[in-house]
């Protein structure tokens, strides 16, 4: 949805201003000379940094804090869910109100789009075609959905005609943007609150890939994901498709574990070759790459001794990667692993429950907190003490908790020391456990 004249746009009013995609919007069109305001439920590190901008910030919902003078309202694809009184309301008000995928779709049209999609590893990818682009001096714009670090920011406005954007699949979001190339990580069963099954996430990928313009870059060893491509490839074979698998090797010794971002990096290695950018600039630009934030981040260490990290992962195969990942530099027998994880959405932890059984091996002790429901209503029949029930029984330490004060406690009454490494891993808000009871050095 394209047909939105920006230059006519003076003020604009976001809902959910602090989500990491939305904000990085909001960020745009600040610095491109509109009054911009905002609203969030509740206050964040990104609320707080666009109030430093200037950007006004009101903490709460509802349709009174909605100026009656914008000339637009961008909301994010939640609030339909979770609060259809106010959605109502905004569509009754006779102003223009996009979404935040149909305001992606929309500043990237008419660009040199790349947009990176799959179930999992868009924000890596999409972060490591950003270094790659800007050290090899393509000047491009960027929209990530995490920070990057060599810029705290999930923006970058870049005066070329490059757009590196990470695409999310949820509710067919991404289809809103027409890329030149599309990276496809992986396809897996995911938010199948919205998707009837594997076959409809597919089809929405291949949806995606038909409205590309040039090239598809993919793994063909994933394949949820060869198998789309080939049927496209098979019905039209307007686009070149690219196989990034063939890249592993190619990949340097990177400075972030795991096999899941040598992937990543070859992803990114193959869309640097299509763009024909110098090897030696690739190689040294991956090499250099230092991780986003909430991507198995590195918090630092306690006085205690105790290393901690953040990671984002969400998804059991996302959990098993990033537990992996670090076992390649903490192996087993030299470093307790302890885990903190808030299971992100009733729907997903009821529809993949058997492989967030199984999915905490390489962990050493499993802390639950409860399910953060996000956009949907409770639902009774799953909840992290099951879980934690399913789990014990498949050989993990684990204890599930009601609330975060009595997993605040717990943590303090394991008293970590220097043979430990903690995570707080999820989706949700299971970070601000360790910025709590944790003082890091």
């Amino acid at each position: 949805m394209t047909n939105l004249d920006l230059k006519q746009i003076k003020k604009v009013f976001f809902i959910g201003i602090g989500g990491i995609g939305i904000s990085a919007i909001a960020r745009m069109m600040f610095l491109d000379g509109k009054e911009v305001s905002g609203s969030d439920m509740s206050g964040s590190n990104i609320t707080e940094e666009l109030e430093t901008l200037g950007i006004k910030i009101t903490i709460g919902q509802s349709f009174e804090l909605i100026p009656s003078d914008v000339d637009l309202i961008v909301y994010t694809i939640a609030i339909p869910h979770y609060d259809p009184k106010l959605f109502k309301q905004i569509t009754d008000m006779g102003i223009i109100y996009k979404s935040y995928p149909e305001m992606l779709g929309i500043v990237t049209a008419n660009k040199y789009t790349i947009a990176v999609s799959g179930t999992h590893g868009k924000t890596t990818t999409t972060a490591m075609i950003a270094k790659v682009l800007i050290d090899a001096e393509k000047d491009p714009s960027v929209i990530v959905g995490s920070l990057l670090k060599d810029y705290k920011s999930n923006l970058i406005v870049g005066q070329s005609e490059f757009f590196v954007v990470e695409a999310c699949e949820y509710e067919r979001s991404f289809l809103n943007v027409k890329p030149k190339i599309l990276v496809i990580t992986n396809v897996e069963a995911d938010h199948l609150d919205y998707y009837k099954d594997l076959a409809d996430i597919q089809r929405a990928f291949g949806e995606m890939v038909a409205q590309t313009e040039n090239f598809v870059v993919y793994n063909s060893k994933d394949i949820n994901t060869h198998v789309l491509v080939s049927e496209y490839e098979k019905a039209s074979g307007k686009v070149q498709v690219v196989d990034y698998s063939k890249y592993l090797d190619q990949v340097p010794e990177l400075a972030v574990p795991g096999a899941h971002n040598r992937l990543d990096a070859a992803a990114a290695y193959a869309v640097a070759e299509i763009l024909g950018i110098q090897e030696g600039i690739t190689q040294k630009s991956l090499a250099e790459f230092g991780g986003t934030w909430r991507r198995l981040e590195k918090k630092g260490v306690t006085a205690e001794g105790t290393v901690v990290y953040d990671d984002y992962a969400h998804h059991p195969t996302e959990v098993r990667a990033s537990l992996q990942a670090l076992r390649e530099i903490y192996p087993k027998g030299e470093k307790n692993i302890v885990v903190i994880f808030q299971p992100h959405l009733y729907s997903r932890t009821k529809a993949l429950f058997a492989d967030f059984v199984t999915c905490f091996k390489e962990a050493d002790r499993v802390l639950l907190l409860p399910i953060y429901f996000a956009r949907e209503d409770k639902d009774e029949s799953v909840s992290s003490e099951k879980l934690a029930e399913a789990m014990s029984k498949n050989g993990v330490q684990v204890q599930a908790f009601a609330d975060f004060e009595s997993a605040e406690q717990a943590v303090l009454a394991l008293k970590l020391g220097t043979n430990d490494v903690f995570v707080t891993m999820g989706a949700g808000e299971a970070n601000k456990v360790s910025e709590k009871v944790l003082k890091l050095v």
